[in-house]
């Protein structure tokens, strides 16, 4: 991808500095939660040692000084609130703020935003641009902790894609998904989410899914990451009109596509898969509907709830 001296978005948070320990994630796709790349890792309860060490912490930050409430915000169970850490339409960071991954970062994002502003207003709609937080380790927003193990995701409580900067070196070693490319795909289907949600699917999509089982659930669910697959193909489609695409780049995005399909990640961590508990879809489902977008670049090519996937 062609991205040097390219415009580069106002709209990332580097929080690398701020990052560190916390208390343990919020259920990253869970009430209000966010909607993210999955990386093949399985979440284990904390039980009756999670809580004495929670009820430890509550006592040693009351004993410091430190109000453990403000980790909890009004978003709902199991999620912190940012604490006013953010702040607004700015690049914000210490020694990193030039460094070339947050520039690559900053370019992919104001690429989605032309595409996505265009694609909008020509539907007489006004698209609002997201926050990109890059962070480290660990990090509170709006759906709770962000973390590392959770693989890159997007917050619908504050409109917010949070990025870990290890991500993508874990994406080419680990997932064997090389390629600037690649790293772009993981980013455009995050803003996908952020599509979904100005246009109501996400709401509605938390909304159906707590009225269903979780076999139910998880099938909705990956006709949602399904569709911000496509979304991401209409953007790979737009981004390549403007002759920034290089030989191979296309092929990157579907290898990724493949790598993180769920058949591929269970059989890799498992050694067999569980089609009940997929939800974002197998290997041949997310190339498919990224190069569905990417071959018509329209929206309603994208429709996943409607078609057979």
């Amino acid at each position: 991808m062609l991205w040097k001296g390219r415009r580069q978005s106002d709209n990332i948070e580097d929080r690398r500095s701020d990052s560190g320990g916390g208390f343990g994630g919020g259920d990253p796709f869970g009430q209000g939660g966010g909607f993210r790349i999955p990386i093949g890792r399985a979440a284990g309860g904390g039980g009756i040692k999670g809580i004495i060490i929670l009820v430890i912490l509550f006592f040693v930050l009351r004993f410091l000084g430190i109000d453990p409430m403000q980790f909890l915000g009004d978003n709902g169970p199991g999620q912190v609130s940012n604490g006013g850490l953010t702040q607004q339409g700015s690049v914000q960071g210490g020694p990193q703020a030039n460094d070339e991954m947050k520039q690559f970062v900053a370019t992919v994002l104001a690429e989605t935003e032309d595409t996505w502003t265009g694609i909008f207003q020509s539907q007489g709609m006004t698209y609002k641009d997201p926050k990109l937080v890059l962070f480290s380790g660990s990090f509170p927003g709006g759906c709770g902790m962000a973390q590392k193990a959770m693989g890159p995701f997007y917050c619908p409580n504050d409109q917010k894609v949070y990025l870990d900067t290890d991500f993508f070196r874990q994406l080419a070693q680990q997932f064997h998904a090389s390629g600037d490319f690649a790293q772009a795909y993981v980013i455009a289907h995050e803003i996908g989410h952020h599509v979904q949600n100005l246009t109501g699917i996400l709401g509605r999509f938390n909304e159906k899914r707590q009225q269903v089982d979780e076999v139910t659930a998880n099938k909705l669910s990956v006709r949602v990451e399904l569709q911000a697959d496509c979304f991401a193909g209409i953007w790979a489609h737009f981004t390549e009109q403007k002759g920034i695409l290089e030989k191979g780049d296309v092929d990157e995005a579907l290898n990724a596509a493949s790598q993180i399909g769920d058949d591929t990640l269970q059989k890799e961590t498992q050694g067999y898969v569980v089609p009940d508990s997929f939800n974002h879809g197998t290997s041949a489902q997310r190339r498919r509907w990224f190069q569905t977008g990417y071959q018509s670049g329209k929206l309603s090519a994208c429709d996943t709830f409607n078609n057979p996937i």
